[in-house]
């Protein structure tokens, strides 16, 4: 597997080496050790799956406070999806900055995102299957998320009008929420 540096500090793709045959192909998803050199969390201790049926659909912009702020290790197992982040840690020289990278079931391609960023994704394809692995549990009480189109952010999303549900349609704006990191 290849670690590639995003934009934002912190912010890697990992792309999977794939080994084809005429059965179809082998990819190793994860080794602890390779992230572990290269100084990236390794006691991943929840994994979670979506599927979103519809093209155009938007999950985001989520993310727990701390104590329960989660590093997530995002991939798309069916479809493409544009994954976006926003670092929202307070003292980076990237605060309120994002940035976006398109994931694919075909490319075997994912993304790390630390803690101290919310997280979207918007769907390219129709049954968008997501999975993605975190370092701290899922605390109800920690839940947060900024609104997809804050125009403080200015996310340039590939579409006007996506599918929200309810909850992601009433998120606050950044100026609504001090960040917590």
């Amino acid at each position: 597997m290849k670690i590639t540096p995003l934009q934002l500090p912190g912010t890697f793709e990992i792309t999977l080496r794939r080994f084809d045959d005429p059965r179809g192909y082998f990819a190793e998803t994860y080794r602890e050790a390779v992230f572990a050199d290269a100084g990236l969390v390794t006691g991943w201790v929840q994994e979670n799956q979506s599927l979103s049926r519809q093209q155009g659909t938007l999950r985001g912009l989520h993310f727990q406070t701390p104590p329960h702020a989660q590093t997530k290790l995002v991939r798309v197992l069916s479809g493409r999806a544009l994954d976006v982040w926003v670092d929202l840690r307070k003292d980076s020289p990237t605060f309120q900055q994002w940035d976006a990278l398109e994931l694919s079931a075909e490319s075997l391609n994912m993304v790390y995102i630390p803690q101290g960023f919310a997280h979207g994704f918007l769907t390219l394809t129709a049954d968008v299957i997501v999975s993605y692995k975190v370092d701290a549990y899922y605390a109800p009480d920690h839940d947060a998320g900024l609104r997809w189109n804050d125009p403080a952010i200015a996310i340039d999303w590939p579409v006007d009008s996506p599918q929200l549900s309810e909850k992601d349609a009433a998120l606050p704006t950044l100026a609504d929420f001090p960040s917590r990191f």
